[in-house]
């Protein structure tokens, strides 16, 4: 009988080895971008921004940060670009939380933007997990760059493969072969071009998704007596003051250099009537959350606050909606025309009129049905 033994030197040699050869191509190919951008292979992106952005602000050139949520995900960067007349960076996630927001940001802020633009609404000031919790889903070491984090970004077998992957498909020979391969659950980056992230494709259809039928739907299943206390999650007070103080006004005030354009996104209007009907506690938390953000923010001169919530002629055609909060591409680009001509903009001098306007519309808004 064979000693299995004499064996484990070789079996230990091939898997140091391999596990070699894995660092080696992650270093090498590099497919975050985290150590350089992109040269001996061509640059590939993921639709994962908790992770990807930690690549992206170490790689890209830009002098504009735009943070958002899922309503700002869409936008694309050319859009951004071609209206404000800036060179910027997407780094928007669904589900952010200011927490996280602020955690990115911090990390933008090391390549020295002259701009952020934040799109914020009071759910992303909900209190939250810490970044660095076993359950949180932003890889936080990849931002520091600490050795916790290279390593695990180095030894990572599913990088490897995704570095395999880049690197095939950068020899022309391969790439028709390799292109075809299935993408987003097997191999995750799938994107040539940094403007196509999280964007809709271009064939998404739009009109089937965001229309006034699906919009209403959605009121309706909120308002439903099963579903109501769905609509208070998240929102307290206090906890949502709190966050703000520390993560909004501690980075602003912590980045005095740096202009900060924030802009309370088009929530369709359905938005406020089903916390009206639904929730009326809620409504005024949202509310009275707005009279103390509002102020507190343009208290600080490197601050400018657009209030697109009043902005009826976008939030009352429900067209633009596929749910009660989430606006079509079409609406993305009406935003940045109108931040770039300073429409609905805040004025220091009465901060809490356009919140006054919105409570009107809301208290006057009927539903159809």
């Amino acid at each position: 009988m064979r000693d299995p033994a004499k064996y484990l030197p070789r079996f230990l040699c091939a898997a140091a080895l391999m596990l070699a050869a894995a660092i080696a191509l992650n270093y090498v190919v590099d497919p975050l971008q985290l150590f350089r951008p992109a040269r001996l292979f061509a640059a590939m992106y993921s639709q994962d921004p908790r992770t990807q952005d930690a690549g992206l602000i170490r790689s890209q050139p830009f002098d504009t940060a735009f943070m958002g949520t899922s309503l700002g995900v869409h936008y694309r960067q050319s859009d951004i670009d071609r209206h404000l007349g800036v060179r910027s960076l997407k780094l928007a996630f669904a589900g952010a939380t200011s927490k996280e927001q602020k955690f990115v940001l911090d990390a933008a802020m090391e390549r020295h933007p002259g701009r952020v633009l934040w799109q914020m609404d009071d759910w992303i000031f909900r209190d939250s997990t810490d970044v660095d919790a076993e359950n949180s889903y932003l890889p936080a070491n990849l931002y520091r760059r600490n050795a916790k984090g290279i390593a695990s970004y180095l030894f990572s077998g599913s990088m490897a493969r995704e570095s395999l992957w880049i690197a095939l498909r950068s020899f022309p020979p391969l790439e028709p072969m390799i292109a075809r391969l299935p993408t987003g659950v097997i191999f995750r980056f799938a994107i040539a071009d940094v403007d196509d992230i999280n964007a809709l494709h271009r064939s998404f259809d739009v009109a089937g998704f965001y229309n006034a039928k699906n919009a209403l739907a959605a009121f309706h299943r909120a308002t439903d007596p099963a579903n109501r206390a769905l609509i208070a999650t998240g929102y307290d007070y206090d906890a949502m003051v709190r966050n703000l103080e520390r993560d909004a006004i501690g980075l602003i005030a912590a980045n005095p250099e740096v202009k900060f354009d924030i802009f309370f996104p088009p929530y369709s209007i359905l938005h406020f009537a089903a916390m009206r009907d639904a929730s009326p506690s809620t409504l005024k938390i949202v509310t009275d959350f707005s009279a103390y953000a509002t102020p507190r923010l343009l208290q600080f001169s490197n601050v400018t606050l657009h209030d697109f919530r009043e902005a009826s002629e976008i939030t009352h055609d429900l067209n633009n909606y596929g749910d009660l909060v989430h606006h079509s591409p079409a609406t993305d680009v009406k935003v940045l025309g109108m931040l770039a001509a300073k429409k609905y903009q805040v004025d220091r001098a009465a901060p809490l009129a356009s919140l006054e306007r919105l409570k009107a519309q809301i208290a006057a808004y009927r539903v159809e049905h």
